[in-house]
């Protein structure tokens, strides 16, 4: 009788009942052992690209009429997919006011000597609408810039923004031209009197060699055969006059020199005169010192430094205690800027800074300007080359006076652009 053989070590032998395994699956299950996972692959950092103009839905162009009195056409398109609400302001120069307003428009005083003309609209996908305004100006015939900006149905966040300006079409006339002071050329002056000694000495020079000239033919004549009252023998030596070495008198020297003197002196002080006036102390902290030379221009008027074009375009402050302070107030300034260069470009906000009167000036405040901008810090990244955007910079102050001028630049070294406000 045979005997089963005996099952091998460490394989489990069946029972009635149980299932049992392939020894192969045992044995690779009991070899698996649980591993640890690994780590995540390390991804590389986004690298910051230049900050970009988000996509425009409503875009604004204006452009003035040719006609005596100052007119403006303004088209504002909807670019979008979808119908948009938006307001339309137009800043009307100081001294003017609307004489003639199409499609609803209403004229407001925007506080100050200044006046807007607002429209509200709704665009329809893929529509636009021209607008037109009038104006009376106190000095009749002066240009007059008026730029115009669509806003979000609010009014508060800026679409787009452009400006124009109106000029009188005057006739053709005579150029006359104004003789600029003696006073301010001294280097001509000096030349003038340089020319006016070298005659002089010409003149004495001229007059000397003709005297001497006429003293040797007198000479000459009087030691003749006949000049004499008889013959002495032996005949003595006629005399020669004695050639004495022509120098010039001391008044023409001194004059010379003085003259001379003048002339480096008044050059000089001109030179010196031109640097002292292209620094201008009222524009602290901007000086010549600064990279470039500083612009100073009105509200919608394009002004360009060093690298970027800054436009002003419209400035409002909100009541005293809008800025979350009893006596303070927020001041919005919509405010365009195009990069000029062909190189990405930071900007700063502590750079854009808002003059009050006595001289104080307070930067921008970034907290409530990325609130403006629906949350996006627009001074985080550099702006691209060659693009052009249009946002809201809020200025808080103290006081119930607004800012009078606004100083806007691209880097610590230019020396900016200054827009004086209404």
């Amino acid at each position: 009788m045979t005997r089963p053989s005996a099952a091998p070590t460490g394989v489990p032998t069946a029972t009635p009942g149980q299932t049992t395994h392939p020894p192969v699956a045992v044995a690779a299950r009991l070899s698996v052992e649980p591993t640890p996972p690994s780590a995540p692959p390390a991804v590389a950092p986004p690298s910051r690209a230049p900050a970009s103009a988000p996509p425009q839905q409503v875009t604004v162009a204006i452009a003035p009429e040719s006609s005596p009195a100052p007119r403006y056409r303004i088209q504002v398109r909807n670019v979008g997919n979808a119908p948009v609400d938006t307001t339309v302001r137009q800043e009307l120069p100081p001294g003017s006011s609307p004489t003639a307003i199409s499609a609803g428009g209403r004229s407001t005083r925007a506080g100050g000597s200044t006046t807007e003309v607002t429209w509200r609209l709704r665009l329809p996908a893929h529509s636009s609408t021209t607008l037109g305004t009038a104006l009376a100006a106190t000095a009749p015939g002066q240009p007059l810039t008026a730029p115009a900006c669509a806003f979000t149905s609010d009014g508060t966040r800026p679409y787009d923004c452009a400006t124009a300006t109106w000029k009188a079409a005057a006739a053709p006339a005579a150029e006359v031209t104004e003789a600029p002071p003696w006073r301010r050329y001294p280097v001509l002056l000096a030349g003038l009197a340089v020319l006016l000694l070298i005659s002089v000495a010409l003149v004495w020079v001229w007059r000397r060699r003709r005297a001497g000239r006429v003293t040797a033919s007198a000479l000459a004549s009087r030691s003749g055969p006949d000049g004499g009252r008889g013959t002495i023998y032996p005949r003595p030596a006629a005399p020669t006059a004695t050639r004495r070495r022509r120098t010039p008198p001391v008044w023409l020297l001194v004059g010379a020199a003085v003259a001379v003197l003048a002339g480096v002196v008044g050059t000089a002080g001109w030179t010196a005169t031109r640097q002292v006036s292209a620094i201008d102390t009222q524009k602290q902290p901007t000086s010549g010192a600064w990279m470039g030379t500083g612009v100073t221009g009105p509200v919608g008027v394009p002004l360009r430094e060093s690298a970027f074009e800054f436009t002003v375009y419209r400035m409002s402050c909100g009541a005293p205690g809008t800025a979350g302070k009893a006596d303070g107030r927020s001041c919005q300034a919509t405010v365009g800027v195009r990069n000029v260069t062909g190189d990405h470009q930071p900007w700063h906000g502590q750079l854009q800074r808002a003059y009050l009167p006595g001289g104080r000036w307070v930067s921008t405040d970034e907290s409530a300007t990325r609130a403006a901008n629906l949350g996006r810090d627009i001074f985080a990244d550099p702006m691209a080359a060659g693009s052009r955007m249009v946002l809201p910079l809020v200025f808080t102050v103290d006081g119930r006076d607004p800012p009078q001028q606004l100083e806007l630049r691209s880097g610590v070294f230019s020396a900016g652009v200054r827009v004086h406000m209404p």
